[in-house]
């Protein structure tokens, strides 16, 4: 399978995350456990990676996988780089507005770029750090709302520990993205094997949160099993389906592909999301979100393309013939 197929899979499963979230909520609210969804979703990526790495088991040659404890120390890293990054999102957002938030989000776009570069030693063309930085603004550019709102004077008037934990927001999001790739490349292990040991420590950190809630809450909404299906309805399930659906195509990319086509793939699924608001939820469109798409489609056009498409290079000038050489000098010595 393509890169670019799988890239396009993501941009459309994760633009219709948002959307299934906000359809399953009823009255404003969930009638479901909210923190139950990503140990469902990581429960199911499970299954469906063990599923595959049972039926690729019976091939023949067997996939490699690798089983000493010093390369499967490294995967339970992953899940507590996220465990805290969710943590630091929640500290951020009581000091910042949503809107606010959203928009330094876009700072994990250059910080995976940069991550990218210093720690798996990729190199990037000046042309792609370019439409990096053009995807960062665009993406800014869209979700910025108009000044003479009140919501834009609190984009600039939140206190610097807003700011510090937004930073260091996006850069805990791109090193457990950055680090994910290392682990998927390090070595020619199957791929499903890898993602049997990502998701189990996935699903054994996200079980461990719901017990912390348990004791937290002091057992007032019943023991963390009592509610795993409590509310569920069939948008809720989809949302559990699309959020597993979402994390095997990003393994898939982060193996086969890299963090950056995972971040072009975000973005533009976020601009998606945002053009299907505007016919489901009667979301209005700005001149902003339409400022913002052309910027990030240049942006895309700029990393992607082939450099020969973007820069008009000089024609070559073929070689003329002796005699044509020596009537030019002729005329030019006589002039």
């Amino acid at each position: 399978m393509q890169w670019y197929v799988v890239a396009s899979l993501l941009t459309i499963l994760t633009s219709s995350q948002g959307i299934l979230t906000t359809l399953s909520q009823s009255n404003g609210g969930y009638k479901y456990d909210y923190a139950t969804v990503p140990f469902l979703a990581e429960v199911f990526k499970l299954i469906v990676s063990a599923i595959l790495l049972w039926r690729e088991c019976k091939r023949s040659p067997p996939p490699k996988m690798t089983t000493e404890w010093k390369s499967v120390r490294l995967y339970p890293i992953p899940s507590i780089i996220y465990l805290i990054h969710n943590n630091v999102q929640f500290a951020t957002l009581t000091y910042v507005d949503t809107s606010t938030y959203q928009i330094m989000g876009n700072l994990k776009i250059v910080t995976t770029a940069l991550l990218f570069r210093l720690f798996l030693k990729r190199k990037l063309s000046n042309l792609q750090w370019m439409a990096i930085v053009l995807l960062a603004v665009g993406t800014t550019t869209s979700q910025v709302k108009g000044c003479g709102e009140s919501s834009c004077d609190s984009l600039f008037s939140s206190p610097i520990q807003g700011y510090m934990l937004g930073m260091l927001s996006a850069c805990l999001s791109a090193l457990a993205g950055v680090y994910t790739e290392f682990l998927m490349k390090k070595n020619n292990d199957s791929l499903y094997w890898q993602n049997v040991q990502l998701y189990t420590f996935g699903a054994i950190f996200n079980l461990a949160k719901l017990v912390f809630d348990d004791f937290r809450s002091g057992f007032d909404k019943g023991l963390w099993w009592q509610r795993l299906f409590y509310g569920y309805s069939i948008t809720t399930w989809m949302v559990v389906l699309n959020l597993g659906s979402t994390g095997l195509l990003v393994s898939w990319l982060m193996k086969y592909a890299d963090n950056i086509v995972k971040v072009y793939s975000t973005s533009m699924a976020m601009l998606l999301t945002m053009v299907l608001s505007v016919f489901l939820f009667d979301f209005k469109p700005t001149v902003q979100l339409f400022l913002g798409i052309i910027v990030c489609m240049m942006s895309l056009h700029m990393y992607f393309a082939p450099p020969t498409t973007l820069v008009d290079l000089p024609l070559t000038i073929k070689a003329a013939p002796e005699s044509a050489v020596e009537v030019s000098v002729d005329r030019k010595t006589d002039s």
